[in-house]
């Protein structure tokens, strides 16, 4: 049998591919890392992810252009020597097309984490079938990424455009522990997450909640240095009064261990998700999920979450009221949770963009 061809994975710029900092998109990629890998990405403040091994790359003064062409040069440098036979961009349309030109008879692909219609050259339907002329394929979080990036495309093009979703490593998750009367919220402390909305809610439920007590995990970034911004600063008294404890940013390991503890863990987002990673992580631990329905939540908690509408508090705290006065209740939501998690484990993701993946 052959090996499988060694992989390219090129990080957005922004993204730190490390233990302490790795957003959604870092841990995706390195799940999702074939046994044969090198991630090219920007310098991380510390110490990178042991496996797969990281390049550091910073754009060059060369060619001239916007900086991502730039950077794109600087990873498709990286990229020669290590001789790939495939290479994965990931959710930077912009970036996946340069490498491509640059790196003829190599398949490109780019993963896609977010609503392609916000980024430079994918806000429109000709620009995006474009970028199929580019890249070999597009893989998307969810169904309703997918929805948004064939928006307009003509409909032959759709074959290269793929639906994996986003992988969980369950054989890493802490090993289940007795539940805690804790409500948890975890994610970026931003009003799109609505971070917000879980804190007046809780303003509204924890008196009357005997022995229960809420965190909110996060900050405005995926960082420990994370900016103290005017939400937060508005936010924390708001948190003092409502008895919740803003607990700031974590590691994801630390995220995971609370959510094996909490009975209750809310993801009250504003803005359509493209996938909900926090979501699955909660179900994965067993936790009894609240969440809203927008973009690829939807279809990722159907029929195991208790849903609620987006900017709404009196409809989060109705429900975690009554969850909380109702164990059966949360154990049973919290099992059928860990079944739909079980779809999203890590070798299943893997395997699906494996098959799915263009050959050379």
């Amino acid at each position: 049998m052959n090996a499988a061809p060694r992989l390219g994975i090129v990080l957005p710029p922004k993204e730190s591919f490390a233990p302490f900092s790795a957003g959604a998109v870092a841990e995706v990629a390195r799940l999702l890392a074939a046994p044969d890998s090198l991630v090219v990405g920007s310098p991380p403040a510390g110490p990178p992810f042991a496996a797969p091994p990281l390049r550091p790359v910073r754009p060059g003064w060369w060619p001239p252009g916007p900086s991502s062409v730039r950077y794109a040069a600087a990873a498709v440098a990286a990229l020669r020597g290590f001789g790939p036979g495939s290479v994965d961009v990931h959710n930077r349309p912009d970036i996946a097309a340069a490498v491509a030109r640059r790196m003829p008879g190599v398949p490109v692909s780019l993963m896609l984490h977010n609503d392609p219609q916000g980024m430079r050259e994918a806000r429109s339907p000709a620009g995006r079938a474009g970028l199929l002329k580019d890249v070999a394929a597009v893989f998307c979080v969810s169904d309703w990424v997918r929805g948004r990036f064939l928006n307009g495309v003509p409909e032959p093009l759709g074959a290269r455009v793929h639906v994996i979703g986003n992988p969980i490593d369950l054989s890493a998750l802490p090993v289940p522990v007795a539940r805690e009367k804790l409500i948890l919220f975890a994610g970026r402390a931003v009003a799109d997450k609505g971070a917000d909305v879980f804190v007046e809610a809780c303003a509204q439920a924890l008196p009357a909640l005997e022995g229960w007590r809420a965190e909110l995990i996060g900050a405005d970034r995926f960082r420990p240095d994370s900016p103290e911004t005017p939400f937060l600063r508005a936010l924390r008294p708001r948190a003092a009064a409502a008895g919740v404890a803003l607990v700031g940013h974590r590691p994801r390991s630390e995220v995971q261990a609370r959510m094996a503890r909490a009975a209750i863990v809310a993801v009250p987002s504003r803005w359509e998700e493209p996938f909900g990673l926090v979501a699955l992580e909660a179900m994965a631990a067993g936790a009894a999920l609240v969440a809203t329905g927008g973009g690829g939540l939807g279809a990722l908690t159907e029929g195991v979450a208790w849903r609620i509408p987006p900017g709404d508090p009196a409809a989060l705290a109705e429900a975690l009221r009554t969850l909380a006065d109702d164990p059966d209740r949360r154990e049973a939501m919290g099992e059928a949770g860990r079944v739909r998690a079980r779809e999203y484990d890590a070798p299943t993701i893997a395997a699906r963009l494996a098959a799915l993946r263009p050959a050379a």
